[in-house]
């Protein structure tokens, strides 16, 4: 297996990224990291941690995509950053993903721009983590990628965080929920309204209804919770302030620090013709070892082909 990860893409790069690809290849030898990025910066770093081997290899890039910069417009006019080269040498086969905790929003663009989205799939999405305290995490998605969805993408979220949540998080049949205003069929808007109809009709679908926000965190009502991402992207970032607010305070709990989700690896786009992940970008050497370790379980189950066979 070889998996490509952005050597610049973090704030913390190239260090943390060298030290997390240094840390995997150790534990699984028969893999080899595929490091996209300023060459003798790479290896002045491999060089400083005195890492010998030749399961670790460095591809040039001679351009960067900033965090602050638009992502499309970048992955438009820089044609030889580490994102647009990583991403294109895996669409041709010579990676079995690419990894980056750079600009999400040039991952996002370079994901549909080269990638491009599987036949039948109308937006993919990206999901989160959801922390329970009397059980196992769940996920929400989309938390960002789509502000606006219509109906049809919705159930497709539904079918693709199934998919995730059997194939990854080990789930048996994982329960679908919609996040609504109310439990009731008849809540929320007109879109809500015509998605849970067509949830509630797909057989591939094990769609228990509309949940609310109090039941996010409750392993007992669902297992993937489905919405639009300019929703879950405001879950996501409340909870997020939350962890933050109350950390201040000096409360400490098993679940609290369950919903730090600096503690979490990246997030694979889903719905894309190929194995992009995506990292915070404040990120250190155990989470890009995380982030390794999740793109080859995610390779591993063949998410994309299963999604290519459910659609």
């Amino acid at each position: 297996m070889r998996l490509g990860i952005d050597a610049m893409g973090g704030d913390y790069a190239p260090l943390e990224v060298v030290k997390g690809a240094i840390n995997y290849v150790k534990e699984f030898t028969e893999h080899t990291i595929v490091l996209y990025g300023d060459e003798n910066a790479v290896q002045e770093t491999l060089d400083s941690l005195g890492f010998v081997g030749n399961n670790i290899t460095i591809v040039h890039c001679p351009e960067h995509i900033g965090m602050h910069e638009h992502g499309a417009r970048a992955v438009a006019s820089k044609k030889e950053s580490s994102i647009n080269v990583g991403m294109s040498q895996h669409k041709a086969g010579l990676v079995d993903c690419f990894i980056s905790a750079g600009n999400t929003g040039a991952m996002l663009a370079a994901s549909l721009f080269i990638l491009k989205a599987i036949e039948g799939i109308h937006r993919p999405t990206i999901n989160s983590p959801l922390p329970r305290p009397n059980g196992p995490d769940g996920l929400m998605l989309d938390v960002g990628f789509n502000a606006d969805c219509k109906p049809e993408t919705l159930r497709q979220f539904g079918l693709l965080g199934s998919i995730y949540a059997k194939e990854i998080a080990g789930i048996d049949n994982p329960r679908v929920a919609l996040l609504n205003i109310g439990e009731e069929k008849e809540k929320g808007s007109m879109a809500a309204q015509q998605a849970y109809a067509l949830l509630e009709e797909d057989k591939n679908i094990n769609f228990v209804g509309n949940i609310e926000g109090r039941d996010l965190f409750n392993s007992k009502v669902a297992d993937v919770v489905v919405c639009d991402g300019f929703t879950g992207n405001i879950v996501l970032k409340t909870a997020e302030g939350l962890f933050y607010e109350i950390s201040k305070s000096g409360a400490k709990s098993e679940f609290l620090s369950k919903i730090n989700f600096e503690n979490y690896a990246g997030i694979p786009v889903l719905g894309v013709d190929g194995n992009a992940m995506i990292g915070h970008g404040i990120s250190k050497a155990e989470t890009f070892y995380k982030m390794l370790k999740l793109a080859a379980n995610v390779i591993n189950h063949n998410i994309v082909g299963k999604i290519k066979s459910a659609l």
